[in-house]
Parts: structure tokens; sequence; C-alpha cells
């Protein structure tokens, strides 16, 4: 029993250091795997013990000297109660999410769709979920945000997440759109949400990469969310439009790039679920349209004109 005390209050001791020292500077994917492995040992202490009331009260006692000593060492130190050891490797996660010394290498680790610090079942923190992740960068971001973090500083962590994710791109997509549609509670997590929105319209590239990617249902869902989105989509859907040209062999309107990203048809498509979610977008939009195709001549023969293409196709 002595060892597992000493082991309970040593698990307790790296949480408040995951959360609020700088020493998780120097970790690696070692240190990490390690750690996430003693949360999950005082999980099966939880498990084991909780219903045995002897020894649950000497676990208690030792729970309160840890606390006593870790209040003096780190100020604003939140107490390990007897019951958080059931959730104890989510707050770990937490923790370092909220450390503003946490490095860019352990947030790619943690971020990683390939290797996961622990594939066991019940840790899906450290998985691949979308949304367990997208909600792990919200906290990373409301953290960076609320202590003042530069502005290029927090640019750096969404890059790097992104680099983390190469060759899986699509799904960090699905990433930022969770994170984007966490229900807010504070102002810090609507700052969060702004930064990530902004952060996508300097990159063009993957704000254009999440709407060809994403369901239609779940785009639709952003712009419903988010009003920057919606004008953001509707720029990129006037962006690929403008990308075509009218294929002869085809027969129809093609984009020019090598890297084709969206169908003429899968393009209408997209503009005709916009407009059954905001109707009153509808008719901002065709006329910004019609304007384009009298600019192009305003001829109503197919193939001349995308815009006047896609006027018919709305009205079919």
């Amino acid at each position: 029993m002595e060892a597992v005390l000493k082991n309970l209050a040593s698990t307790a001791e790296l949480l408040a250091v995951a959360a609020q020292s700088g020493v998780v500077e120097q970790w690696d994917k070692q240190t990490l795997s390690r750690a996430f492995h003693w949360a999950q040992y005082c999980e099966h202490l939880f498990s084991r013990f909780h219903n045995n009331l002897a020894i649950r009260e000497i676990m208690e006692k030792q729970l309160q000297l840890t606390n006593q000593s870790l209040r003096a060492a780190f100020p604003g130190y939140t107490e390990l109660s007897f019951s958080d050891l059931s959730r104890c490797q989510h707050l770990l996660l937490v923790g370092l999410l909220k450390n503003p010394e946490l490095p860019i290498s352990i947030m790619k680790i943690l971020f990683d769709t390939t290797s996961p610090v622990n594939t066991q079942q019940n840790l899906s923190a450290v998985g691949a979920d979308a949304e367990v992740q997208g909600a792990m960068l919200m906290e990373r971001l409301d953290a960076l945000l609320s202590q003042g973090s530069e502005a290029c500083r927090t640019e750096h962590i969404l890059d790097s997440v992104l680099q983390g994710c190469e060759g899986a791109a699509g799904h960090f997509c699905q990433v930022i759109a969770a994170a984007l549609l966490t229900t807010t509670n504070s102002d810090t997590k609507t700052a969060s949400q702004d930064f990530i929105l902004d952060w996508l319209q300097n990159k063009h590239s993957m704000l254009q990469h999440m709407c060809s990617r994403l369901p239609t249902t779940l785009i639709i869902d952003l712009a419903k969310e988010h009003l920057q989105f919606r004008c953001a989509y509707c720029d990129v859907l006037k962006q690929w439009a403008s990308d075509m040209e009218y294929s002869i062999n085809e027969g129809e309107w093609v984009q020019t790039s090598t890297n084709r990203t969206v169908s003429f048809q899968r393009l209408t498509e997209h503009f005709l679920a916009l407009f059954e979610a905001f109707p009153s977008l509808r008719d901002d939009v065709e006329k910004e349209l019609n304007a384009l195709k009298i600019s192009d001549g305003d001829f109503d023969v197919r193939g001349l004109s995308v815009w006047g293409d896609l006027l018919s196709a709305f009205n079919k």
C-alpha cells in the first residue's frame, strides 16, 4: 500500500507540473507517454478501490497531504480529489493544453493522427477523433489568448498543427470545423473562434480545402454559426467559378488548375445549398453574377460565360 500511495502522490505532482510548470518545455514523446501511463494507472486505482471505503479513506488522506504541499508550490493550484482520479488522463491533457510553456513538439504529438500517444480506446482525447481534437485546439487557443500571447505565436500553433497533419489535411479540416462549432460560453472562446476564422482567411488554400473536402451540410452549419465564414465561403465559390473555362471535349466547365477542386455540377450544388440556408443571400449573389455575365457580353449561349451558365443552372 505504501508504494501505491507514493505513486498516487507522484501522479498528483505530475498533473500540477504539466499544468503549471515550465518543465514541460523539456518533455519529449517518451515523457508524454509515461505521463499518460501514470494518469491511466490512477484511473485504474479509482476503478479498483472506489467501493472499498477503508482503502479509499487512506488514499483521500494521502491526496490531502499532497494537495497541501502542491498549494504551497504552485499558486492557483486546483486540488485533486479522489473522484478526479476517474478522469486523470483528461485532466493531464487539459493541464498541458492550458500551460503556456507547452512546446510545439508536444502539440504535434497530441494532434498526430497516425501515431497517438496512447491507442487505448478509452483515451479518445489523444486519438484521431476530430471533435475531441477540436476541443483540444480551443483549449490551447483559449489559454494563449487569455494570457495575452502574441498573435504570431498563436498563429504558429495552428500552422504547426497543420504541418503535423501532413497527409491528413482532410482530418485537420474536420478538427477546425469542430473547433468552430464548439459551443461557446465565454468571451475567450469567442475570441478563439474569431482567431481561427481570421487565420483561415489568411490561409486561403486551407479555406478552399475545407470547402471542397467537408460535407456540404457541415459547411452550411459553419456558415450559419459564423457570418465571417459564410462570406468567405461565398467568396471561395465565386473564385472557383472564375477559375473555370469551358472544355469543348468534355462539354462542361472545368477548373483550369491541374488539381481540380470542384466540378461545375458540384459548384452549383454548393451555391444552391447556400441559397436554401440563406434565402436572402440569393438575390444579392444572382445580381452580382448577372453583372459578371453582362461584362462577359451578356450572351445566353451555353459555354460562353460561366456566370450565365451558373444562373441558368440555379433556375432549372
